[in-house]
């Protein structure tokens, strides 16, 4: 008969920088993709048998996460992942479209060089991670893109904003893309928006960056293509 551990769908870690990043990634992941489920409370013993690990650096990586707002701590319990309504979900989209391209178009222009050197590194990671089918590092090196091209705008708690809701969105169809080898269209977008912003191609960029984050609630949310979402069609679906 399964242990509670072994009937979850989370995998032992791989080497990570440290402990708590690691079980803080995976568990992340595991939320992101569905894999631990909605409304469902885990405790951090079973969590951390699941992922080879004791269960202090479980509750650690939970408390991270539960600033994230990704789960919610139940007393003597555990964690119980928090839900997130289609509703919701188009929300965030529609914020992130009204935030992202529009910072996009103001880079265009004036990011310097060696930026683009450094963003290239991220986008061959995300790549890599595509063709490796590491899906928790795909989100990671996706957030980390992300997250070091609007910096470059020089407004910090835009940056906190937009990565809080990337973190928060769910992508339940994430998973089988990347089992299907399907995500490589969509890192290597990455690169194509790198190549028009230094192109100086403002319009391009801008698209290209609204059809990205329209993935979120089309090709990453149920595995489906989605065409570009205008930022006044908060729900896509």
């Amino acid at each position: 008969m399964m242990t509670p551990a072994e009937k979850l769908p989370i995998s032992p870690l791989r080497q990570q920088p440290s402990l708590r990043e690691g079980v803080t990634e995976s568990l992340r992941t595991a939320i992101v993709a569905g894999d631990l489920v909605e409304g469902e409370i885990y405790s951090a013993p079973v969590l951390g048998t699941a992922l080879g690990v004791s269960a202090t650096p479980v509750r650690e990586a939970m408390m991270d996460l539960a600033r994230e707002g990704l789960v919610e701590a139940v007393k003597n319990k555990g964690f119980r992942i928090t839900s997130m309504s289609d509703r919701e979900l188009d929300e965030i989209t529609e914020i992130r479209l009204l935030i992202e391209p529009p910072v996009i178009c103001q880079l265009v222009g004036h990011l310097p060089q060696n930026g683009f050197t450094e963003l290239r590194i991220h986008a061959d990671r995300i790549v890599q991670a595509a063709a490796d089918r590491d899906l928790a590092g795909y989100l990671a090196a996706d957030r980390d893109f992300h997250a070091r091209l609007l910096s470059f705008q020089g407004n910090r708690q835009l940056v906190e904003l937009a990565t809080s809701l990337r973190t928060r969105t769910r992508m339940y169809g994430l998973k089988s893309l990347n089992e299907t080898d399907q995500l490589a269209g969509s890192a290597m977008e990455h690169h194509e928006l790198l190549d028009l912003m230094e192109r100086g191609d403002e319009g391009g960029s801008y698209e290209l960056m609204r059809r990205h984050i329209g993935h979120a609630r089309g090709l990453w949310a149920e595995g489906n293509q989605l065409s570009t979402v205008r930022p006044s069609e908060g729900s896509s679906q």
